[in-house]
């Protein structure tokens, strides 16, 4: 039997979205490849986050890998991963997120090992940064850009974004476990006799807009709000009818989104949000802001609603009971789409043709 090919997962931003994607792209893709995932932990990391993955996979900590920016810990970090990868000898490298992919570029040339990198959101785009910041993130990305290495991005809207720095760029959107969602799903007693909820997934962030999800509470005073998560802003939620629940483990959380009606994102930047899918396996009605990510996979007026404002909000939320056929819409392009096993297949037929001589 031919030995499996080895595979580096390179990953900073181990929390949230991110994390899950992690998990449940490396679940799959460990029956085909040796996995291999360089991490570091974040406070939104699982304690448990070991539990999570296949037993199979190796996973190695990245000591110096910090969020912020810091010369002294990035540069130890840049060895850090050099040294893993002499360590492991994969046959592919894959950075996710902008702190690995800015390092790894660099770490890595690309010509002997082939080598990708996903963004998961381009940070120039985060507009909870400064204008100076942003700037050099975008001149950072161009400077990147000009690497050896393909860019993958997880959704067609980002893939937009990329295409601004190579062409050495594709997009595999983003997937869901719809086999384990489906078992916490079958034994989860969701109650009949209560008030109808609508509600958010993720951390209480500036990305999030709890400011605008605020303000679509304070103006349906009458409906029950719900944030599953917890964050630094917590406090911008103050209206009576919000609900916070703090942070909770994933199973958890996905019960909570199991007993809602109606999913609402507010964001203002997204890769391709997970919590989004689930709700649309877990047929609810989703009610979205209209950015990238957000629109690449809610169609307004075919299986979704996408707004612009607390008026659009506000009447979408309202209207969602006319409109059963946008729930069956979404939960069939999960079905057919964004699920784990289809993102697996394509990315196993971009790494084996890339190993192989082949253009992706």
């Amino acid at each position: 039997m031919a030995e499996k090919k080895k595979i580096l997962f390179i990953v900073e931003a181990m929390g949230g979205g991110v994390f899950t994607y992690i998990v449940d792209l490396a679940n799959e893709l460990v029956n085909v490849f040796d996995m291999y995932i360089a991490y570091a932990v974040r406070k939104q990391t699982p304690a448990d986050f070991i539990n999570y993955f296949d037993k199979r996979i190796h996973l190695i900590e990245v000591r110096n890998f910090k969020r912020a920016i810091s010369l002294p810990k990035d540069i130890r970090a840049f060895f850090e991963i050099r040294d893993i990868s002499k360590n492991v000898q994969p046959d592919v490298i894959h950075l996710h997120s902008s702190k690995a992919g800015a390092l790894g570029r660099w770490a890595f040339n690309g010509k002997k090992i082939p080598l990708f990198y996903t963004p998961h959101g381009y940070s120039y785009l985060m507009q909870n940064h400064s204008i100076v910041k942003r700037t050099i993130y975008k001149i950072v990305e161009t400077i990147c850009g000009r690497r050896n290495c393909i860019t993958i991005s997880c959704s067609a809207g980002e893939h937009q974004e990329s295409q601004k720095f190579t062409r050495n760029a594709t997009y595999v959107d983003n997937g869901i476990d719809i086999n384990e969602l489906q078992k916490l799903i079958d034994s989860t007693v969701i109650s009949k006799e209560r008030p109808s909820i609508v509600f958010t997934l993720g951390r209480i962030c500036y990305q999030k807009n709890p400011a605008l999800f605020n303000q679509i509470a304070l103006a349906m005073p009458n409906e029950r709000f719900l944030w599953i998560g917890d964050g630094e802003l917590r406090k911008e939620l103050t209206a009576p009818n919000i609900e916070v629940t703090g942070w909770t483990e994933r199973g958890e959380a996905l019960k909570y989104l199991l007993q809602g009606d109606v999913f609402l994102l507010t964001s203002l930047w997204e890769g391709l949000p997970i919590a989004l899918l689930e709700s649309m396996y877990m047929k609810k009605p989703c009610v979205v802001s209209n950015v990238i990510g957000n629109r690449d996979v809610i169609k307004n007026g075919v299986n979704g609603f996408v707004c612009d404002d607390v008026s659009e909000f506000v009447d979408a939320i309202k209207s969602v009971d006319a409109h059963k056929e946008y729930i069956d819409r979404a939960y069939n392009d999960v079905v057919e789409k964004y699920n784990t096993r289809v993102m697996a297949d394509k990315y196993s037929k971009i790494y084996m043709n890339t190993i192989s001589g082949k253009m992706v």
